[in-house]
Order: structure tokens, then C-alpha cells, then sequence
């Protein structure tokens, strides 16, 4: 493909659409398509496989566009935030699924752009664009949940190696991860100051990861230990004790995305666009097409309207970011919000149901109304997430509003 300058846009839409359409597997088009759910996480174990969406994202990733404007050097595509937009309408206007959802697009990298090596950048970066290397994160502990830098799990300096030892909770995917980003103890003097950010390989001797089974039924979370691990000195991210930034700073670029998905209107409740539709088929209308039910429609309309208003609010802040290099902490705001409407949407479609909106299991469900009571449980993890909601409301308050502590 060409490189276009900013006053070219419209070719470079015109190249863009002409390009995902000639790449895109037809097995994808259709929306009921057979894959592999977990090929669009990537990893190693997608790499160079044939499934539909692994193909798609190696493609994607080969492009750059997975992370459309990271460096070229780091395996993105280099395009300027008005070419990125484009790409983005383009996207979503053909309906063409992600090229790979990825912690390491979402967090890890972000970071290592402003705080990795050059070495570490191009030893990391270009795999995470191609969707070859899956992260997990290493942040909660069983005593160090809110209260996140009072984690206890020790690194130390062993002269030619980094030793590890201590317990991770709530670790995301672990057990599928091929890498993970941890914030480890190498002061124990200091309780901020004490912090460093490290990478570990998962393969490595002495990292187990036990699943979590939660009230959804699922499993994504994951107790991850650490017994005598040994990892490179250079897989250390930035100053020793000087973890705390970086972790702060990834923190604010989680929860930009985690808001960034529930802004979409999807998420473990279903879409808000469907929200309507199912109320209505379950409800009834009245003499003008209208949701029957005047208090439903109300509330589900008010919903409607808050998910509008984020996402406009998310796509200024987005803009705002790249502006100023970087996340604010706004973040901590759209992410409190993106949560409470979340689960209320999930409340909505559940009580649009009725009791066929309670099912578990069995024929007498439709996979829809399971799938709703599932993602209503799940939603409840929404406010627990990328910070509890009382620690963003504590961030907003302190940070955004700059109000003093309590006495």
C-alpha cells in the first residue's frame, strides 16, 4: 500500500476499504461462522494456524494494523490519528471483526513505547502487533487487592538474575497466557518506592496458575504462583523501585479500554442496540409501535441515552489522549460510568425477560436468555475490574477534583 499525506485521506480510505475487503476470510463473513473463540485473543497457540480469525489476524497484524499508529519499527503501521480514524470507520462500517484483542495492544504496550529499552521494544513489540505473544497481568494479591502497593511478592536481585517468589490473584486468563507483566517487591522499606515492573515468561520453572471458577459459571480469572522463579535481568521495565509509575500509568490505559468496550455497547450483557428488541418481543408494543411497557421503556431509553453520551465522552477523551501522549485521569471517571450502565443494561434485559431471563440451563431456555442470565452475573464483576469503583471514585476525587483527605 502507498503512504498517504494528511491532506489524502480520502485515497487512503478508498485503499483502506479496497484492502479489507480483498483480505478479509469469507469463513468470517458470515455472522453465525464456526472459530475458534480464543483465536482472537492470539498467542502461541494461534500462530500461523488456519483458523478463520487466526488467519485474519495474522494478516492484520502483518499490516500493522492491529496497532495502527505504533512505530513501523515496532511492527505498527505508522499512521498519522486522522489515517487511524479512517481505518476505525472502515472497520466498523464493513462489520469486519477485530484482528486481535490483546492486554499486550491494550496495556503492556503503551508502556513499554514510553518506558521499555530499545531493546525491550523491539524484542516485545512487533509479536504483540502480530498476535503471536498472549499477556496476562500480574497485579492483585489475596493481601493486596485496593490497597494494590501493598503487594508482597519478592523480587530479588540475585546478581546475574531476578528471583521471584509470592501470589497473584484474579490474573486474567493466566492459564492461556504465554507472558505476564507483574508488579513485584524489590524494597521491602518502602511501600510505593518499593515497586518494580517486571516480565515474566510463563513457560518458566516454578509459575502455576489454578482457574477461578466464578457465579457466571466461567473461569477467566486465575490464582498464579510464583516459587523460585528465575527471570533475566533485562526483563526488568524501567528504574528498580520505580514500578509504581509505570504501574499507574498502565492502570489509567486499562481502564480507558475496559470503558472503551462497554462505550461499544457490547459486553458480557449483550449489545444496548439489542436491548429494545428484546424488550419488545418479550413485552409487547402498543398502538404505535412503542415498548408496551411505559416504565420500561422509560428506564431502557435512559439507558440508551447514558451509553450515547459515553461513548461521545470516550471518543473526546480519546482524542484528548492523543493530543497529550497519553491517558488522564479521566479515566477513572468514564470507567466508574462505563461500569454502573453496564450493569444496569445487563439488570434491563434480564427483567425484559421475565423469568425466562433466570435460566442456567436446560431446553426450556433459548441460547439467548442463558446467554443473558450468564452475562448478568458476570457483570457484576464490571465495578471490581481495572480498580474497584470506591478506589475510582477515591482517584476521581483526589486527582480530577483535587479534594483533600478526609480527618
Amino acid at each position: 500500500m502507498a503512504d498517504f499525506g494528511a491532506g489524502d485521506i480520502d485515497a487512503f480510505r478508498s485503499d483502506a476499504r479496497a484492502w479489507l475487503a480483498a483480505n478479509y476470510p469469507a469463513e468470517l463473513r458470515d455472522p453465525e461462522a464456526k472459530t475458534d473463540p480464543e483465536a482472537v485473543w492470539g498467542g502461541r497457540a494461534f500462530a500461523g494456524g488456519t483458523d478463520p480469525q487466526a488467519v485474519w489476524t495474522q494478516r492484520m497484524g502483518a499490516k500493522g494494523w492491529t496497532t495502527p499508529t505504533w512505530p513501523k519499527e515496532y511492527g505498527g503501521a505508522g499512521l498519522s490519528p486522522a489515517e487511524a480514524r479512517v481505518l476505525d470507520q472502515e472497520l466498523a462500517a464493513g462489520r469486519y471483526r477485530p484482528g486481535v484483542l490483546a492486554f499486550g495492544i491494550w496495556m503492556l504496550g503503551p508502556v513499554l513505547l514510553e518506558y521499555g529499552t530499545e531493546e525491550q521494544k523491539k524484542t516485545f513489540l512487533p509479536p504483540i502487533v502480530r498476535g503471536e505473544i498472549r499477556w496476562c497481568q500480574g497485579y492483585s494479591e489475596p493481601g493486596a487487592g485496593s490497597d494494590l502497593a501493598s503487594l508482597a511478592t519478592r523480587c530479588e536481585d540475585k546478581g546475574d538474575h531476578w528471583l521471584i517468589n509470592g501470589q497473584k490473584v484474579w490474573t486474567s486468563y493466566a492459564d492461556k497466557a504465554d507472558w505476564c507483566f507483574c508488579l513485584v517487591r524489590t524494597d521491602t522499606s518502602k511501600k510505593h518506592e518499593g515497586i518494580s515492573f517486571v516480565l515474566i515468561d510463563m513457560r518458566t520453572a516454578g509459575v502455576e496458575t489454578r482457574p477461578i471458577q466464578l457465579i457466571s459459571g466461567e473461569s477467566p480469572f486465575c490464582e498464579t504462583f510464583f516459587t523460585d522463579v528465575k527471570i533475566p535481568k533485562d526483563h526488568l521495565v524501567g528504574q528498580v523501585n520505580g514500578g509504581w509509575e509505570i504501574a499507574k500509568r498502565l492502570l489509567q490505559y486499562e481502564r480507558q479500554n475496559i470503558s472503551g468496550g462497554f462505550g461499544g455497547g457490547g459486553g458480557a450483557g449483550g449489545s444496548a442496540a439489542d436491548l429494545p428488541v428484546v424488550a419488545k418481543s418479550y413485552n409487547g408494543a402498543d398502538d404505535t409501535g412503542r415498548l408496551a411497557d411505559s416504565d420500561l421503556r422509560q428506564r431502557i431509553t435512559r439507558n440508551e441515552m447514558d451509553f450515547r453520551s459515553l461513548r461521545m465522552t470516550i471518543a473526546r477523551t480519546a482524542a484528548e489522549a492523543r493530543a497529550s501522549n497519553g491517558p488522564s485521569a479521566a479515566t477513572s471517571i468514564i470507567k466508574f460510568a462505563a461500569a454502573e450502565f453496564a450493569k444496569e443494561r445487563s439488570e434491563l434485559m434480564v427483567e425484559s425477560m421475565g423469568h425466562q431471563g433466570l435460566g442456567w440451563e436446560g431446553d426450556a431456555f433459548t441460547p439467548g436468555e442463558l446467554t443473558a442470565t450468564h452475562g448478568w452475573l458476570r457483570s457484576k464483576g464490571n465495578s471490581i475490574e481495572g480498580g474497584t469503583t470506591e478506589v475510582n471514585i477515591n482517584v476521581v476525587a483526589k486527582r480530577v477534583l483535587g479534594l483533600p483527605d478526609p480527618k
